[in-house]
């Protein structure tokens, strides 16, 4: 089947993504209460849209199209706090987190969805071993074409969507010594990584998806696990790298932060990307995986070995004019605390660890944050 039209869509508009964990009030392991909360939830009407996830101890969540870090940053604090009531109707906590600290993945039950029933016959273990958390945030594109550009002009900043949401470093009960080990979970997927090095929207459809297509590999852009992916049907990109934050306040930020990224890409004053700017791609996604903040990157058009702290807050203040006319400040103030002062979650979980001298310490501390909110 073809891919179709892309659906051109406001340009800079944003939705947000957030896959949540179902935590028991007891032992803070995950909970299978997927089912119990969306049929809860289903009896008055939700302020934006929850689905399930992979499994019966995640949900999804997702807003309505935004234009302003304001409107967003509301609906998110609305979703989480209606969300919140009703995980105390079911004696069950919500927690942000990119993984869960203790969880075995083979106690995970698989949603009974056929989708998700697919996935589980094709990728067998690794289908629950997916039970990681991730924020999802789609940019509106003019034109396919603007889409393919933003997706590689975008390559050069991801390790800053990594290390900035990083908080994953507990895994199966130990620190993984990685910020973000989430993304490690994705990328044993076949179909994951850099989409290819395609600029014009005919021959991404045209070519390389339809010759993907007739190998019988994919049948849909769903099948792609790219860190970056265009969305047809819904006239965006889509930025997959994100660890879920512990709060819904970092979440908008770091969809803000896109945003403003973007309004400055588009201005095209910067080098065109190029597919040899993929040469230090993987070197970098490791870097702000395994360092979060304090990891180093690699420019891809100067060769230059950069801190990744001192390159977000370099952006940061080329930024300020775009945060300003998409009335965003505040969300960018967010993101320089994060880098500077007060570290990424990975950092807070792990100070966590250490005062409490337990994962479930480290688990109560998400379930916190999540309700207190800034942090």
């Amino acid at each position: 089947m073809p891919l179709g039209t892309f659906k051109n869509s406001s340009s800079l508009t944003l939705g947000v993504e957030l896959e949540l964990q179902l935590v028991n009030s007891y032992d803070m392991d995950l909970s299978s209460s997927a089912n119990d909360l969306l049929e809860l939830l289903q009896r008055k009407p939700f302020p934006g849209v929850v689905t399930p996830e992979m499994t019966q101890s995640m949900i999804e969540v997702a807003t309505d199209v935004q234009t302003e870090h304001g409107p967003l940053l509301a609906q998110l604090q609305h979703m989480r706090d209606t969300l919140v009531r009703a995980g105390d109707r079911l004696n069950i906590e919500i927690a942000g987190g990119g993984t869960h600290p203790f969880q075995r993945w083979f106690e995970q039950r698989i949603f009974s969805k056929p989708r998700f029933e697919e996935l589980s016959g094709l990728y067998g273990y690794l289908a629950k071993q997916f039970t990681v958390f991730g924020q999802h945030v789609h940019v509106g594109c003019a034109s396919a074409d603007e889409a393919l550009f933003l997706l590689h002009a975008l390559n050069r900043y991801v390790p800053h969507f990594i290390a900035l949401s990083a908080s994953s470093p507990f895994s199966q009960g130990v620190d993984t010594l990685f910020d973000s080990s989430r993304l490690n979970s994705v990328f044993a997927f076949p179909l994951s990584g850099r989409a290819p090095f395609v600029l014009r929207w005919e021959e991404f459809a045209d070519v390389y998806f339809a010759k993907m297509e007739a190998t019988g590999v994919v049948k849909s852009m769903k099948d792609f696990y790219w860190d970056i992916r265009p969305k047809p049907e819904y006239g965006t990109i889509e930025l997959r790298v994100c660890d879920t934050p512990l709060t819904v306040e970092r979440a908008a930020a770091l969809a803000c932060y896109l945003q403003a990224l973007c309004r400055h890409l588009l201005e095209r004053n910067e080098p065109p990307p190029e597919e040899d700017d993929y040469l230090v791609y993987t070197y970098n996604r490791f870097q702000a995986c395994r360092f979060g903040l304090d990891g180093h990157m690699v420019n891809p058009k100067t060769r230059e070995r950069i801190s990744i702290r001192e390159d977000i807050l370099a952006t940061l203040r080329l930024l300020q004019p775009h945060a300003l006319a998409l009335h965003a400040l505040p969300a960018l103030d967010e993101i320089e605390r994060a880098a500077g002062r007060d570290g990424n979650h990975a950092s807070f979980l792990r100070r966590r660890y250490a005062e409490s001298g337990s994962v479930q310490g480290v688990v109560r501390a998400s379930v916190d944050a999540l309700r207190a909110g800034p942090g």
